[in-house]
């Protein structure tokens, strides 16, 4: 799918959130929220930082919008994120009432908007959010790769046997 300029921007923006979690050992997420072609929301994981298991990077850009917008609900908001979006901030996204959800990467594991589940687009809930994903995928693909390509070597370098 091709998107216009503006939907790279606010990704671009995201990465540069990812990246940011990068360079404090977090997996490498990043989210914005965007209203009216304005980012009004940021956020990237601080789940080590914080000790939160629910300081995942959409959780902490819709805080940021809704104190933005003074509101909770943010039905005419898009939110980027460079990994599609796990159970629980799907359902913070349906809670908020995100309307349009772009992401980069698929996730395998844990994915609830597509890879496993498909919570965003079920017709069981009240509100349903428009999903897209791919933009810059290969770019997030590849900073969560060197993330974990990082994190598993210092675990061998950490667990390796003395040599003699």
């Amino acid at each position: 799918m091709i998107f216009d300029e503006i939907k790279y921007k606010f990704m671009f923006a995201a990465l540069q959130e990812a990246e940011q979690a990068f360079e404090e050992n977090e997996v490498p997420v990043g989210a914005v929220i965007v209203k009216d072609n304005k980012i009004i929301g940021r956020g990237h994981n601080q789940v080590e930082r914080l000790k939160d298991a629910t300081a995942h990077a959409e959780m902490i850009a819709i805080t940021s919008a809704a104190n933005h917008v003074g509101n909770w609900r943010l039905n005419d908001c898009s939110i980027f994120v460079t990994l599609e979006p796990c159970v629980m901030c799907t359902g913070a996204l349906l809670a908020s009432r995100i309307q349009n959800l772009y992401f980069a990467a698929f996730d395998a594991k844990f994915g609830a908007c597509g890879s496993i589940y498909n919570l965003a687009q079920d017709c069981k809930t009240n509100h349903k959010i428009n999903v897209y994903s791919g933009i810059y995928a290969e770019e997030s693909s590849r900073l969560l790769q060197e993330f974990f390509n990082k994190l598993k070597n210092k675990s061998n370098l950490k667990f390796s046997p003395p040599t003699a």
